[in-house]
């Protein structure tokens, strides 16, 4: 892969928003991903049931030679994605060249695990002109952040928040750097707050931060208890919340699992969730909770 350059990706120092104009205006829209041939937009959504969830969308012998390549070249791919920042991540552009690169990596690892990720046309529509938001998503399996990474529309920019120790890792940290991951201290709560909230006030309108409201996976068929994070956050930075439902990711993955069943997830984008400051937090986040709750339950 050919290393970031200023004539191709802009500098670095150049937003997100501008560079993405730039290279629409001179290089057309950046070719789908390998694994966005298993992405599918629907006019509609109606409820997936378990058992069509599960349906294998590739044969069995394809499967097996997607699994044997996985484990094969898998290896190597995310080695070149954990160390290409070491390299490059002072290049001019590099943010945006290895933001897009992360992007496919999840594509195609879905793609080699033969999942396909399903959303209604509008849905992506509304996750594309998103802005001023945090994005709030429930947790059931260790497949949510790939398949989340896959649907997020090149005009949209995700980023992260990880645990400092992750952050810390000789291996990992300035791979998270250079994909703007957030740096999180979970020893303190009130630090972890001021952290989230800095980085909130300092990013583009088109970058969100992704925030698991559970805190966790959940270990029940619903959805676990909101922690209150999100929505303190949401206060003071004065951004709405763009909750997301994600189904049936913990059907391919349970918990306790390490290998993924072939079959289908199916995100939904709620509407916009905007805090009422004239009651306490735990009413938002009660309020938050029952309308992701409302949709996940009608998506069973």
């Amino acid at each position: 892969m050919k290393a970031p350059c200023k004539n191709r990706f802009g500098s670095f120092g150049a937003s997100h928003d501008a560079v993405l104009r730039r290279r629409i205006r001179f290089h057309g829209p950046m070719r789908a991903p390998l694994g966005r041939l298993r992405f599918r937009y629907l006019s509609t959504m109606t409820p997936l049931s378990r058992s069509a969830a599960l349906t294998p969308i590739d044969p069995l012998p394809v499967r097996l030679i997607k699994r044997i390549a996985l484990i094969l070249a898998g290896p190597f791919y995310f080695l070149y994605i954990g160390f290409v920042p070491l390299l490059c991540a002072r290049r001019q552009g590099f943010r945006g060249w290895y933001w897009r690169t992360v992007k496919r990596a999840c594509s195609r690892l879905l793609w080699l695990l033969s999942i396909r990720v399903e959303m209604t046309e509008k849905d992506r529509a509304t996750l594309a002109a998103d802005t001023d938001s945090l994005i709030v998503i429930n947790h059931r399996s260790h497949l949510d952040g790939f398949t989340l990474m896959d649907v997020v529309p090149d005009e949209k920019w995700f980023t992260f928040a990880a645990k400092k120790e992750l952050c810390d890792a000789a291996l990992l940290s300035t791979g998270f750097k250079g994909a703007g991951l957030v740096e999180i201290d979970r020893t303190s709560g009130k630090v972890a707050l001021e952290t989230l909230n800095e980085a909130v006030r300092t990013m583009p309108a088109r970058r969100s931060v992704v925030l698991f409201p559970e805190g966790t996976r959940a270990k029940t068929a619903t959805l676990a208890e909101f922690k209150a994070g999100a929505v303190i956050v949401a206060r003071e930075t004065g951004r709405a919340i763009r909750p997301i439902v994600i189904h049936n990711s913990d059907t391919l993955l349970p918990r306790g699992k390490h290998l993924p069943r072939s079959g289908t997830i199916r995100l939904e984008v709620l509407p916009l969730f905007h805090c009422d400051m004239s009651v306490d937090v735990d009413k938002d986040v009660t309020r938050l909770r029952a309308a992701m709750l409302e949709a996940f339950e009608r998506g069973i």
